[in-house]
């Protein structure tokens, strides 16, 4: 499982005791998670008041920068498009694969200074995050932009010989060009009417040129025959042509035009391969980025928490728990039973419905000990 639980128990005469109490109760023998110390550093704690309010945006803030994690994630997916299993080795969190950044958690002192307020640390992710949040719109909006506009191009290019362009199918040669009264149109033939074609052509209209009509291409159900006769004789032609199942595509022969759109389609190719690179480059960093703030997010919550709930001098010990789906409801079981006795003085709370913002209480996943989930699995789809 891809899932973590982030939770937090008061110190018992030590901190070392608490870990030890909850290692005892889930792994000694019953193997229900796999267990890591989550280091959270020393925070500073500042006003009840502040920290009441800080809850609330904390939460808030948790869900923005996920979301915009899972962006950036879903967004490396689509530009790797036919790489999509490499996906996940470019989804790295300061160089490692997540669950190993997340099991050997250590705050980034140099980002986030511990000297700051609670709400500075949060105002700088904040901040950081948008950014990215940003960025990613702007050169997601130019690269879906120069992708869609090859793709179309691209489109013109396949399909039905009814729809598709037939610039790269036809050459200057199977045309009559430059005369005053022929012209060489462009008819698609169902390959069941191959026969009624070659015996109905000639006859379709007076002034077609006799044994004038060739086969340039054919696709699984059509053929695209070229067949030369006088200009006066085009609309009766068509009407005929239509009559007999027999499909006039409107082209002109010009070499200027067909030019400009494989001119067109070599240059968005090339600009899409250039941008390639440092798209996907500019995402791994940010993507590292993000899901770095996203698990600090984590820590803030927990500790700010931790704090609201079982009181000052700050002590708790914030451990991490990785659950196995079979053992997931097991496990729940026995860290209610570990830290029920946490809970007499919340649950008068709970069963009075009261909405203590800094508390989190309205929250359907309310437990004895605090708890946040965190999934590491980002994208839409299995990789």
């Amino acid at each position: 499982m891809t899932e973590f639980w982030l939770i937090s128990a008061p110190g018992e005469k030590t901190c070392q005791q608490t870990w030890d109490i909850m290692m005892a109760a889930t792994t000694r023998t019953n193997n229900l998670s796999t267990n890591h110390k989550f280091n959270i550093p020393d925070l500073k704690v500042g006003t009840l008041d502040v920290l009441v309010g800080l809850s609330d945006e904390l939460a808030k803030l948790d869900s923005f920068v996920e979301s915009v994690v899972k962006k950036v994630a879903q967004y490396m997916a689509d530009v790797l498009e036919d790489s999509r299993d490499k996906v996940q080795e470019n989804l790295l969190a300061n160089g490692v694969d997540l669950v190993t950044y997340i099991t050997r958690f250590q705050w980034d002192m140099a980002k986030y200074p511990i000297k700051q307020s609670l709400k500075n640390i949060a105002e700088i992710i904040s901040k950081q995050v948008t950014q990215i949040d940003n960025d990613l719109k702007t050169r997601a909006s130019a690269y879906n932009n120069l992708k869609g506009n090859l793709q179309n191009l691209e489109r013109k290019n396949a399909g039905s010989l009814l729809t598709r362009s037939l610039a790269d199918i036809v050459k200057k040669e199977d045309f009559v060009l430059d005369s005053e009264y022929l012209i060489t149109l462009l008819v698609v033939v169902p390959k069941i009417a191959y026969n009624d074609w070659h015996k109905t052509y000639e006859t379709l209209a007076e002034m077609v040129v006799p044994r004038s009509s060739h086969l340039l291409f054919e696709d699984n159900d059509s053929g695209l025959f070229s067949v030369t006769l006088f200009m006066k004789a085009i609309d009766d032609f068509k009407h005929k042509a239509r009559e007999n199942k027999f499909t006039v595509r409107d082209f002109r022969y010009n070499e200027e035009e067909m030019k400009a759109d494989k001119d067109e389609m070599t240059r968005l190719s090339t600009d899409k391969k250039k941008q390639f690179g440092p798209l996907v480059r500019w995402l791994k960093v940010n993507f590292s980025e993000a899901f770095i703030t996203w698990i600090h997010i984590k820590a803030l919550r927990v500790f700010v928490e931790s704090v609201l709930r079982y009181g000052l001098p700050v002590n708790f010990q914030a451990m991490l728990l990785q659950p196995s789906k079979k053992t997931v409801k097991k496990l729940r079981e026995v860290l209610n039973d570990l830290y029920k006795h946490l809970d007499s003085s919340a649950a008068a709370i709970i069963d009075s419905a009261m909405d203590i913002p800094g508390l989190n209480l309205s929250q359907q996943e309310y437990y004895p000990y605090v708890y946040y989930k965190i999934d590491c699995n980002l994208l839409d789809f299995k990789v």
